[in-house]
């Protein structure tokens, strides 16, 4: 039963939707309200239409790879470079023009130009103004500190931003100061871990948490919303001979097994032209990753912070690393 099951669930994952054959499929790993605004702007300047289908970076990737030359899809979106790089270790990838991949700075794509970095996230914490902590906590690695013992707010170590930030740490600090680094966060959260950023801002905003680590654009969505709450923004580890605040990108890659490469193509030349930049970057308050595009103006210039010097291709070269050393620690 077991068996015939199993077979069942893969015939309905290797079955192809019924999708128009001249429209370009994408697999995102982004929620369409922060991708649609810039397809709409790229289907009506080119009147190639684009189909969204939508679910987590992961399994995404994982359907592609199961998939193969029998795959729809044209395009794949992540919300991770871990994701996109893990891609094009496994040969799912096509190249991108030399076009295109050149307006984008090298530490924000693929060495071999499989993947592009489209916008860029910082990992910062989150204060609550009024705590008795307000002002000291400087690094993440203060997070780790017993005066901290049950107030930080973090996420489950299987969340992307998570494992990307410990990725960066690691490759710049070493993978013993890290571990040290993961007991004291899991001491100091009592194993109570957030399955959502957004949940952390809140808690830090009503007092329950004084400070979290989260992706920068959530402080920013609740003060859209709450402008007069106690919380601000703290870029970690700024200090001579600190190591940065730790970025990871969302980015594009073009299917190997695409049978709508010129269009895909279109596609990617888009995301990376000045006015894709800005449509992809504004609608989340992320960091435009192409030189000259200009962040919202919600959030601090990018170059008016000191950012961890670590190519977003060791996010996914080291991930499988990163996840051995969480499990090491039993990070809940």
């Amino acid at each position: 039963m077991f068996f015939r099951t199993s077979l069942l669930l893969l015939a309905a994952l290797l079955a192809a939707p019924v999708w128009a054959q001249d429209s370009l499929v994408v697999y995102s790993g982004r929620s369409d309200k922060f991708v649609k605004p810039v397809v709409d702007a790229f289907t009506k300047q080119t009147g190639i239409k684009v189909i969204l289908h939508n679910a987590k970076s992961t399994a995404l990737l994982n359907k592609l790879r199961i998939e193969a030359d029998k795959t729809r899809a044209d395009i794949f979106l992540s919300n991770d470079a871990g994701n996109l790089q893990k891609g094009a270790d496994l040969g799912l990838f096509t190249k991108v023009s030399g076009a295109s991949a050149n307006v984008i700075d090298a530490q924000f794509r693929a060495t071999d130009n499989t993947w592009i970095g489209l916008s860029a996230r910082a990992r910062v914490l989150v204060e609550n103004t009024n705590s008795k902590n307000a002002g000291t906590v400087k690094s993440v690695f203060d997070l780790a500190d017993p005066r901290l013992k049950d107030r930080i707010a973090i996420t489950h170590s299987g969340n992307g931003s998570f494992v990307a930030g410990v990725t960066v740490y690691a490759d710049k600090v070493g993978d013993k100061k890290t571990a040290d680094w993961l007991n004291g966060l899991k001491s100091n959260s009592g194993g109570k871990v957030f399955n959502k950023h957004s949940k952390i801002v809140k808690a830090v905003a009503s007092g329950k948490k004084d400070v979290g680590l989260v992706n920068h654009y959530y402080i920013y969505r609740h003060l859209a919303k709450k402008p007069n709450a106690p919380i601000r923004i703290v870029f970690p580890d700024q200090g001579s001979g600190d190591i940065g605040v730790a970025w990871n990108v969302a980015g594009v890659a073009i299917s190997k097994y695409s049978k709508n490469t010129a269009s895909a193509q279109k596609f990617v030349d888009f995301l990376v032209s000045k006015q894709g930049q800005k449509i992809f970057a504004e609608v989340n308050r992320e960091y435009p990753t192409r030189n000259g595009v200009p962040s919202s103006k919600q959030v601090p210039a990018r170059d008016s912070y000191k950012v961890a010097d670590v190519p977003m291709a060791v996010l996914g070269k080291k991930r499988d690393a990163t996840l051995n050393l969480i499990d090491s620690v039993g990070m809940p």
